[in-house]
């Protein structure tokens, strides 16, 4: 049964466009959350193409990009962070995740998806209830995002959002 589950667990997640969370798939299949952690781990390890986020499990297809994509680098201090996902989905991008450059381990990147004001109050919310730190707390705010939108103007609309706010490293 196990197999057949994460099958079904798999196409669930490849029919889906936004991330499923764990608690969703277990009270689909019936099991503890525990044991989709675990299908999950299975899963990847025979090299299905799954990310997890903070929102969710997701099939890799289903997050590469369909429409325009760019790399914006950003400053600011911690409690700045609402503002600026605001400026960024405000402006019709969807926040794809946040990159730091650390010394000891080159690149470290975390999946945010964030498209909509709701998505980036509960991500606020959770780092607000969390003792977990920002990635760009390791580098003194410095970060970057990649961004997607369907124009070139909403992007350049985050763009100037982000330097009007003063975040915006040029």
């Amino acid at each position: 049964m196990s197999k057949k589950r994460r099958e079904a667990v798999l196409d669930v997640l490849r029919q889906r466009k936004e991330p499923v969370t764990g608690n969703e798939l277990a009270a689909l299949f019936g099991v503890s959350r525990q044991v989709i952690v675990q299908d999950i781990a299975l899963l990847r390890a025979h090299g299905a193409d799954i990310v997890a986020t903070s929102q969710g499990y997701l099939h890799g297809e289903s997050g590469k990009p369909s429409f325009l994509a760019k790399r914006v680098a950003c400053r600011h201090q911690a409690h700045q962070t609402r503002a600026e996902l605001l400026a960024m989905v405000e402006s019709g991008c969807r926040v794809v995740d946040v990159i730091v450059e650390h010394p000891l381990y080159g690149e470290i990147r975390g999946l945010l998806l964030l498209q909509t004001p709701a998505d980036v109050e509960r991500f606020v919310e959770q780092y607000e209830n969390q003792e977990a730190q920002l990635l760009s707390s390791l580098t003194g705010g410095v970060h970057l995002h990649t961004l997607q939108a369907p124009s070139a103007t909403a992007l350049k609309r985050a763009e100037d959002a982000l330097r009007q706010l003063g975040f915006l490293l040029d």
